[in-house]
């Protein structure tokens, strides 16, 4: 009898012609942190069809979840969450003063085009800055931007009329820059901090379901909110899924461009696959597994090390109820915290295979006792 040929797993479709369309419109999407509900209810939309259920919770996080009836469950997590600026205090001319709303660089914004999203929709504005020729005067130091003394300009010449756009004390302003590509497979964009993690698990998703892999535990494709001031969607969701293992993804700093030190930040590189943090935060069995498995399936990856905390979501999953075995894996990011954040799509489709790859030989036997 001959025998039948075993076929082999071809590898997955990760940028394809319909998901780099949802990874362009998520990232031009705007999700401030505390008003992430349009971002994710885009990113929801997309999921629904690789996903068996879903749930969210009062402050925005999302979960869709596959085998949600099985006891042993696994995340898979991200943050939905991009830094922002609040309106603060409104002149009588017309002036539109701010307050940051998570950890937005300060520096870049003189002359940025804004939206502010206020009551009757979003309003176009830009940042305000003299001219260099105003700003020339020997006799005084040339004035830098602070948090106190940028201002918005939306063309209103009055408070009234400010207001009459339907903008308020407290409506949050995003910046207008969006997805591009430049040279060599390198992707900008605003907000890929952490809205490229919320992609990659959700890639990880549609492959599952592509695929048709079959997990022997639940698994819960987790975008939380309000990471960026301190780690908040997640310590909440965490408490309630109370998962067996968590896996996150988030953005890590390139440190080849000027201006970083490599003693302080570590040698990373966009293009040369995901990095994999050691620190205490990460569960060192869980590490050394997802290590394993990109070494079997030949995925290049990057090691970092934390001291303390890794200052992302694996923080809050890590130390939540009775603890949680935790990884990070993070995408190298150039120009962290601006409106050009540069990654490269190698990259993307080594941590989407990383993970893809994590979970398909992940059983709810496998141990992560600390001393087997």
């Amino acid at each position: 009898m001959a025998k039948t040929k075993k076929t082999k797993e071809t590898k997955p479709s990760i940028l394809n012609d319909a998901s780099l369309s949802f990874l362009k419109d998520y990232i031009n999407n705007a999700s401030p942190v505390g008003f992430e509900s349009s971002g994710q209810k885009l990113w929801l939309d997309y999921l629904k069809p690789y996903i068996d259920e879903y749930f969210t919770d009062a402050y925005g996080t999302a979960v869709g979840v596959i085998n949600p009836e099985h006891p042993y469950k696994v995340v898979i997590e991200a943050h939905a969450d991009e830094i922002s600026w609040f309106v603060n205090y409104i002149t009588e001319q017309g002036f539109i003063y701010l307050k940051r709303n998570g950890g937005v660089d300060h520096q870049i914004a003189p002359a940025k085009r804004v939206w502010i999203h206020g009551k009757k929709g979003p309003v176009k504005a830009v940042f305000g800055w003299p001219a260099i020729h105003t700003r020339h005067n020997p006799d005084t130091k040339e004035p830098q931007p602070k948090p106190d003394n940028l201002f918005l300009d939306c063309g209103a010449k009055s408070k009234k009329e400010v207001e009459a756009l339907g903008i308020h004390v407290g409506a949050v302003i995003t910046y207008e820059d969006g997805f591009d590509e430049l040279a060599n497979g390198h992707f900008i964009g605003r907000a890929f901090d952490n809205r490229i993690g919320g992609f990659m698990i959700a890639q990880v998703a549609r492959l599952l379901k592509e695929h048709k892999q079959t997990l022997p535990f639940g698994l819960y494709i987790v975008n939380a909110v309000q990471e960026e001031i301190g780690l908040r969607g997640a310590e909440m969701i965490a408490r309630r899924i109370k998962p067996d293992v968590a896996i996150i993804t988030d953005v890590t700093h390139d440190t080849q461009t000027p201006f970083i030190n490599k003693n302080i930040e570590g040698d990373t590189s966009c293009g040369k696959g995901p990095a994999l943090t050691y620190g205490p935060a990460v569960q060192n069995k869980l590490l050394q597994f997802i290590q394993d498995v990109a070494k079997k399936n030949k995925i290049d990856v990057q090691l970092r090390a934390t001291s303390r905390s890794t200052g992302t979501d694996t923080d809050s999953f890590a130390y939540a109820n009775d603890g949680c075995p935790s990884a990070l894996i993070s995408i190298p990011l150039r120009y962290m915290h601006t409106t050009v954040e540069m990654l490269h799509k190698d990259d993307i489709t080594q941590t989407v295979q990383l993970m893809y790859d994590t979970l398909k030989a992940l059983k709810p036997e496998t141990s992560f006792s600390y001393f087997d």
